[in-house]
């Protein structure tokens, strides 16, 4: 049985979707303009040593709602003259604080084309110890390309280059535009959708060698990020420009189990 999680409590169900699915968790980022995310649902991520984490900070102008959505950012970085980082990024997750085990996430969105962007809302393991590398990206977008990305990444596509799974998805389309992703996921499968309209599907093999390399690490809890982040150059069309802003607006984020 899946159950969903605020700190080591399960969440009570509520509200029902579509008949089938019941709400476990959301935020419509009501609050007052120019306060923070709720931190009862959310924690600023920390700095970390990736491309999308390096120059993620804490300051209030990268993270804020403003009319109803949450606004990311990526800035120049005049504000915070002791931080070497040429840019600040913002990024918000739910660890330690909302984490679940299967069901289906829907986040409305819209992003800017700007060579560098890289904004995303995806998804990564709760840690439990040591684990297989797992993570399920619901969409990302690069630079001033007109389309939308989910990815599943497991250790096997992690450790295999010429893994031959079909796990990444590239969708022409408009992402300046408020759009609907989401992604559904079971013990079995992860169906990704934009607009109600499936975008790519991911399966866990029947495969006995491919499974004992970690073809599918999806049957554990997860966690949620949402994060403006700019590239580093290793195309042409992720070279960040560091004296512009970037900027993505989530609307709202809602997460749903079976009943």
């Amino acid at each position: 049985m899946s159950v969903a999680f605020v700190g080591d409590v399960p969440l009570a169900r509520a509200q029902s979707h579509d008949g089938e699915w019941q709400l476990v968790f959301s935020d419509e980022f009501n609050q007052p303009n120019g306060s923070q995310p709720d931190t009862t649902k959310w924690s600023r991520h920390q700095r970390g040593s990736s491309r999308w984490s390096r120059w993620i900070s804490d300051v209030d102008e990268v993270v804020y709602i403003k009319k109803g959505r949450l606004i990311c950012r990526a800035i120049p970085n005049k504000i915070a003259p002791s931080d070497t980082a040429k840019m600040l990024t913002g990024a918000i997750n739910t660890k330690g604080k909302f984490m679940f085990k299967y069901g289906k996430v829907e986040v409305r969105m819209r992003t800017n084309l700007r060579c560098g962007n890289f904004p995303a809302a995806w998804m990564f393991p709760q840690p439990q110890g040591k684990q297989p590398y797992a993570e399920i990206d619901i969409m990302e977008s690069f630079g001033t390309r007109s389309e939308a990305t989910h990815t599943a990444h497991t250790q096997y596509t992690q450790d295999n280059k010429k893994h031959g799974e079909k796990n990444s998805f590239r969708i022409p389309l408009d992402v300046t535009k408020w759009h609907v992703y989401s992604v559904e996921w079971d013990e079995n499968q992860i169906v990704w959708k934009i607009d109600g309209k499936v975008s790519g599907l991911y399966k866990k093999s029947t495969d006995v060698e491919k499974l004992s390399k970690r073809q599918w690490t999806f049957d554990q809890p997860f966690y949620l990020i949402l994060n403006q982040s700019v590239g580093d150059g290793n195309y042409e069309f992720m070279i960040p420009q560091t004296s512009k802003v970037y900027e993505t607006q989530f609307d709202w984020i809602r997460v749903y189990q079976k009943k």
